[in-house]
């Protein structure tokens, strides 16, 4: 079967899927999380209530970081001050956030921070690094504990309210209106990409981004990689991050439409691996969004180094959704990832709270 048809099938059956289920479906997946939430929140003591419960209108809701904590405190309850009661409780809203590879990158994540740390460590007992560098680092404050939660408003079927999940490489924003919910802007990063030292040495968080990446760049012809490969300097961050505007208007790189089956089929790959982190009613609709569209209107860029570990970056970008991957490091040696998914009018959940307020005003 030819890789166009495939696509197309694909399409299809996504938009049937929404078509069939709509909007009772995605209900279900918003009573799920209104329903852990509150689950959560039943677990913690009155002063624990006091720190994570902020208000809807706080400015801090549409804020977001990548910072350790060290450089960028964080409003709400620390994670690694719940008990385990608490834990438990909000690791089934994660599950109802998260698809299992999406849910299994967020601890990966977390789970790095450690090692980072233990990394430094082990330099700095082998005197590899000056005391000083070394207080520095362990100002920084990564942690595995190291993460907040943040709940706006006051879960409740018929009002607006949202959660922010935020520490060093990880920025998780859900915003929810009755049956309505919103997931982005999503941030994972991962320093290191790939462990090089430890007992959890090739540990990869974020692999898949890597190596579809790779593999759909390598695939373009010299015509294809002059539309798509630019000779800029490597960004030293993804160029929606958090003193930068949040969307780019410009659009460049090489379009879908100008692609063949085969590459179009390895772009898909790459874009749904994560939009594939999501719930799996929620990726479907955001595919489906995309299907609707049309790969064709899909532009890729891609700039710096075609192979690993040294620095390189990329944008998939289209008028619904941007997809930033950056991945640069010390001396040449790139191996600390970041990327983001954003949807255009709807991060923060922009879209969903507009009608909310229009439809209950008084």
């Amino acid at each position: 079967m030819q890789p166009r048809i495939i696509l197309a099938k694909k399409a299809l059956l996504t938009v049937s899927i929404i078509f069939l289920f709509g909007q009772a479906a995605i209900s279900q997946t918003a009573e799920k999380l209104l329903s852990t939430t509150q689950s959560f929140i039943e677990t913690l003591d009155p002063d624990q209530k006091n720190q994570v419960m902020l208000s809807m209108e706080d400015s801090l809701r549409t804020k977001w970081t990548n910072l350790p904590l060290g450089l960028a405190p964080r409003a709400g309850l620390r994670y690694g001050d719940l008990s385990e009661e608490s834990m438990i409780e909000f690791h089934k809203i994660l599950s109802a956030i998260f698809s299992s590879q999406g849910y299994l990158k967020t601890f990966s994540i977390m789970q790095v921070d450690d090692i980072l740390h233990e990394l430094f460590e082990i330099k700095f007992k082998k005197g590899e690094m000056p005391e000083s560098s070394m207080e520095m680092i362990r100002g920084l404050n990564w942690d595995y504990g190291n993460y907040y939660v943040a709940i706006w408003g006051e879960p409740k079927a018929d009002g607006a309210w949202g959660l922010k999940f935020e520490g060093h490489h990880i920025s998780i924003n859900v915003t929810a209106t009755g049956s309505e919910y919103a997931l982005t802007p999503l941030f994972f990063g991962s320093d290191p990409a790939v462990v090089e030292d430890t007992q959890y040495a090739g540990l990869r968080p974020l692999s898949k981004e890597e190596d579809y990446g790779f593999w759909f760049v390598n695939l373009l012809d010299e015509g294809q990689k002059a539309k798509a490969v630019f000779e800029d300097e490597v960004p030293g961050d993804i160029i929606t991050s958090p003193d930068r505007p949040q969307w780019i208007s410009e659009y460049r790189g090489i379009k879908g439409s100008e692609l063949t089956p085969d590459q179009q089929k390895i772009l898909h790959y790459l874009i749904e691996e994560y939009v594939r982190n999501l719930e799996t009613l929620k990726a479907e609709e955001y595919m489906a969004i995309l299907h609707e569209r049309g790969l064709g209107e899909v532009y890729f860029s891609w700039i710096g180094s075609l192979e690993p570990m040294k620095p390189h970056y990329y944008l998939i970008h289209s008028p619904d959704f941007i997809i930033e991957y950056d991945n640069v490091g010390f001396l040449d040696n790139a191996n600390h990832i970041h990327s983001i998914l954003r949807q255009n009018n709807h991060d923060f959940g922009a879209d969903i709270l507009r009608k909310h307020r229009m439809d209950h005003q008084h």
